[in-house]
């Protein structure tokens, strides 16, 4: 599996619930201009995945904030994942989302985001996308890992951060604390004081 990293984000286009429980062909390239989440998680009704979508969905202002769109996918159909909108929290569902949730289920998305597993289920890929279409970030992690929805806010923060100032974010960088100039003087500077 190679990394898309630094390569343009392979385009899709396929059924999606919408945050209004409406049914939408859903196409990546519509999003050029806007910074893309895009995460993968293995399947609806299950355990982990709730509980990812739930926390993305709890930052979902934090993530507009930044001209950040969230679009969640697996390989359920779009049916199943209405039907899971549809379910209370407390009954196994996840209620309102106010996020699209893409349904691959010809697996082809996530083949092509290298997230699929043994052919059946996708990863926990999450891919930070850039206003150009391009991959400037991304995790995997395997199947009982869930992903930290702050780290993904942190590594926006950074992308905005390097494209807006030129400076580079070190290790634990957070937003409001000090970058570095991508020189040997800037990172002696930093190394310097910080460690």
């Amino acid at each position: 599996m190679s990394s898309l990293v630094t390569k343009e984000a392979p385009n899709f286009t396929a059924q999606a619930v919408m945050a209004d429980n409406s049914f939408q062909e859903l196409t990546l390239a519509d999003y050029r201009g806007k910074y893309v989440a895009l995460f993968f998680y293995p399947l609806d009704f299950t355990f982990v995945c709730p509980s990812e979508i739930l926390a993305f969905n709890q930052k979902v202002s934090e993530f507009k904030e930044r001209g950040c769109e969230l679009v969640g996918i697996s390989i359920d159909s779009h049916f199943t994942h209405l039907a899971w909108k549809n379910t209370a929290v407390k009954d196994g569902g996840i209620g309102k989302i106010d996020y699209p949730l893409v349904a691959d289920i010809n697996k082809n998305i996530s083949r092509d985001y290298g997230v699929l597993f043994d052919e059946s289920i996708a990863l926990r890929g999450f891919f930070l996308i850039d206003q150009k279409g391009v991959i400037r970030h991304s995790v995997i992690n395997d199947l009982p890992l869930g992903r930290s929805v702050d780290e993904a806010i942190r590594m926006l923060d950074a992308l905005q951060y390097t494209e807006k100032h030129g400076e580079v974010c070190p290790a634990n960088w957070n937003k409001g604390d000090q970058a570095m100039q991508p020189t040997s003087e800037g990172v002696a500077s930093y190394l310097e004081k910080n460690y």
